[in-house]
């Protein structure tokens, strides 16, 4: 004999399940409408990095006495710089050492400021050391460099870049910077480098 299907009383789907289903279905659009908004921010702003970098310097002074003293002057021009056009950037936290063969002859430091859209600041460093004593093999070095009519100076440091990029909110961004400086001693001009704090592509 065929069986008999018996059907029991059903139940409906707990109200509670189909309150979640809702939140999540309205979670999940505003997932999709934030990531739309980003993109499209992106799209219409095109946000840049702002930065550092190195536009100028010279070798106002370089003397290695017999005593094996050196003496140095150099003015270095920094220049932060904001691409964004529709976006202001702030600098914070800017340290960079100028060091020459290891030896560290200044800090340069600045407080905070403020870059306005697709403009730039420029800060014109002078840097004096004192009596820097060489040793012989240094001393050997910059004799070297001297008969080559080239010296080095390395400037190491970071920075910290703050913008704000329209509905996309606050951003911040650290730069660093690692340059080697290069001068003709004989007449203290400077052999142009790139010497920025922008990421290479």
């Amino acid at each position: 004999m065929p069986g008999k299907l018996i059907h029991g009383p059903q139940r409906g789907t707990h109200p509670l399940v189909w309150l979640a289903a809702i939140i999540c279905t309205i979670v999940s659009v505003a997932v999709i409408i934030a990531g739309i908004v980003v993109f499209a921010g992106y799209v219409v702003i095109h946000p840049r990095v702002p930065f550092i970098k190195v536009t100028q310097a010279h070798l106002d002074k370089f003397q290695n006495d017999p005593t094996s003293l050196l003496e140095t002057a150099i003015t270095i021009v920094v220049r932060a710089e904001n691409d964004n056009t529709k976006a202001h950037a702030s600098f914070s936290d800017l340290s960079f050492t100028l060091s020459f063969q290891g030896l560290k002859i200044a800090r340069l430091v600045a407080n905070p400021f403020d870059v306005r859209k697709n403009e730039s600041v420029d800060f014109n460093y002078v840097v004096e050391s004192s009596s820097i004593p060489l040793s012989s093999e240094q001393v050997d070095q910059v004799d070297s460099s001297l008969k080559r009519d080239r010296i080095s100076f390395d400037l190491k440091g970071n920075v910290r870049a703050r913008w704000r990029v329209w509905l996309l909110g606050s951003v911040k961004f650290w730069g660093h910077l690692n340059c080697r400086l290069n001068f003709h001693p004989l007449n203290g001009s400077y052999i142009y480098s790139p010497c920025s704090s922008r990421a290479s592509n």
